[in-house]
């Protein structure tokens, strides 16, 4: 069985949103279903997505693992290179790692990887 995901962040001001997610993922928007949504492809059926809804906005945790901690580093820098740093960086007992971007409406966007 297939499984596609759809991981929806609301934001107060869709502009803004796409800009700062774009620098963040290193890509434009894959598509853009409205004129109150953009869309990243993380991966093949997987998707990010932005969504203008001021009254929910700010409240979004989401954790997408990119592989190994050496896979992690490598985001980590090249969205440095864009000039976003994270929030926070974690390392837990088990070696896992993670780093935590907030968007302009404090969503979280967090990033791990694995030893």
């Amino acid at each position: 069985m297939a499984i596609d995901l759809f991981a929806g962040v609301h934001v107060g001001d869709l502009d803004a949103a796409t800009a700062w997610y774009t620098a963040v993922l290193g890509a434009e928007p894959a598509f853009r279903p409205n004129d109150t949504e953009a869309v990243w492809e993380l991966a093949e059926h997987r998707y990010l997505y932005v969504r203008l809804g001021p009254a929910h906005a700010g409240h979004a945790v989401v954790t997408v693992l990119v592989g190994t901690t050496a896979d992690l580093d490598a985001r980590v820098a090249s969205t440095a290179a864009r000039g976003i740093e994270p929030a926070l960086r974690e390392t837990y007992d088990n070696g896992a790692c993670k780093a935590v971007y907030q968007d302009p409406d404090g969503n979280e966007l967090g990033f791990g990887g694995v030893p």
